[in-house]
């Protein structure tokens, strides 16, 4: 597609090109691999010395377009499909880390990006310290290290609903010379592209507002191109040095740009195998081509219903940056002008009880696992997707007992104000 192009067009167009007499629409190719002439031809291909498909785990045709469609919709130069969020965000630390190394991550992300970060990689050897966004550059730049590789940060905290200073936190990391690593998964690229204000690598759980359905879990990593490995070789040897299961290519040299996605796929995609599927793929690519008309509907909806709470008398406290007052509102606008999420959060007056009344109370407001999808959903953050956080972690990623999360869908909002009133009434 070309660079001139709005982000309505590419989410139609973008990636699949077909020529004459080809699909129309994107094939599924639903083969785990492909053929050859020759071995030579196969041999380039495993020696990394041609491009082409041999098997489904590293490259397929479908998953590579859905792959770039995505990466022009952020403005990358490259991106891949995971099978989830999780392994998404775990690549990207796993593609720049190893034993011994650390990275800086806010404390208002997704619990179980916390987890992930605090415990899980802590038994790889690689050391995580939490800090509060909210806090100065100069607090925030006092736990940086000598092996500090990775800055980590989500455009909007799940469930705090917290927005990311991603200028701030680029010069951090910048400063420090290593890149910045944002999810965009509430934002989504209609939202927010975070490469414009300084972030190096984005990622993003496909599972939610691209798919858009809750039809298909999988995860997706875009790289924007422009951090300098080679002026910190030092920090990156992984990039930047001969990788010897691959005869001692040097990925900057030999990839440049691309250097990033490259040794992903050929590396930790060869040996750890988290793929998206080609079904999956496919499903999340009809889902991108609405993903506009979608973003405007959710955050519209979110407006009014995160409206409607702020002036209930049970109500505590909303959380959504579309709201003059928000504490996140100025950010919100700096970073997200048209609009932030369908997803909002809010505390009711009482105990965690309470919440719990109010959500069984609910009949078109689903009780589920999930949030950012078309119908609306609800969620107890501290009995279920932060489960595992002690109070003192709960505390640092901004989820209270009474905490409700809100995913509004694309319903009348009428018919969703209309639900959480009779609930609350019940309360």
């Amino acid at each position: 597609m070309e660079r001139s192009h709005r982000l309505d067009t590419i989410c139609v167009q973008a990636g699949w090109q077909p020529k004459k007499g080809e699909p129309r629409v994107l094939p599924i190719y639903q083969s785990t691999t492909f053929k050859y002439d020759t071995t030579d031809e196969m041999g380039r291909l495993f020696a990394l010395e041609d491009e082409g498909y041999f098997y489904t785990r590293l490259q397929n045709p479908t998953n590579d377009a859905v792959a770039a469609k995505i990466a022009a919709l952020e403005g990358g130069v490259a991106a891949m499909l995971t099978s989830s969020g999780q392994a998404a965000n775990f690549y990207t630390i796993a593609n720049l880390c190893q034993a011994g190394d650390h990275i800086v991550c806010s404390a208002k992300v997704y619990g179980g990006t916390f987890n992930l970060y605090a415990a899980t990689i802590k038994k790889l050897g690689i050391d995580c310290t939490f800090v509060d966004p909210d806090d100065s550059a100069d607090v925030i730049d006092g736990v940086f290290q000598e092996n500090t590789k990775a800055v980590v940060g989500e455009t909007i905290a799940n469930p705090a609903l917290t927005v990311l200073d991603i200028g701030k936190f680029s010069a951090l990391a910048h400063k420090h010379g290593v890149p910045l690593i944002v999810d965009n998964t509430f934002a989504t690229p209609v939202n927010c592209r975070p490469f414009e204000f300084g972030a190096d690598i984005v990622t993003h759980s496909t599972t939610k507002y691209m798919d858009g359905h809750a039809m298909a879990v999988g995860g997706c990593i875009v790289d924007s191109g422009n951090f300098d490995w080679e002026a910190y070789a030092d920090k990156f040897p992984g990039l930047t040095t001969p990788d010897e299961t691959y005869h001692g290519v040097v990925y900057t040299k030999q990839f440049g740009k691309k250097a990033f996605i490259t040794k992903a796929t050929a590396q930790l995609m060869r040996d750890l195998g988290s793929i998206q599927s080609p079904m999956n793929a496919f499903l999340l690519n009809v889902g991108l081509e609405t993903l506009p008309l979608r973003m405007e509907k959710h955050c519209s909806n979110a407006k009014k219903v995160a409206e409607f709470l702020n002036d209930q008398e049970k109500v505590e406290f909303v959380n959504c940056a579309m709201l003059k007052g928000d504490r996140y509102y100025d950010l919100a606008r700096k970073y997200m002008p048209d609009g932030t999420c369908g997803v909002l959060s809010f505390g009711l007056k009482g105990t965690k009880e309470d919440a719990v009344r109010f959500m069984d109370a609910l009949k078109l407001c689903a009780i589920v696992t999930h949030v950012a999808d078309a119908r609306t959903c609800v969620l107890h953050p501290a009995s279920h997707t932060h489960r595992q956080m002690n109070e003192e972690q709960l505390r640092e990623a901004g989820v209270t007992p009474g905490m409700i999360r809100l995913s509004v869908g694309i319903e009348h909002p009428q018919d969703i104000i209309d639900d959480l009133a009779q609930a609350l009434d019940q309360v």
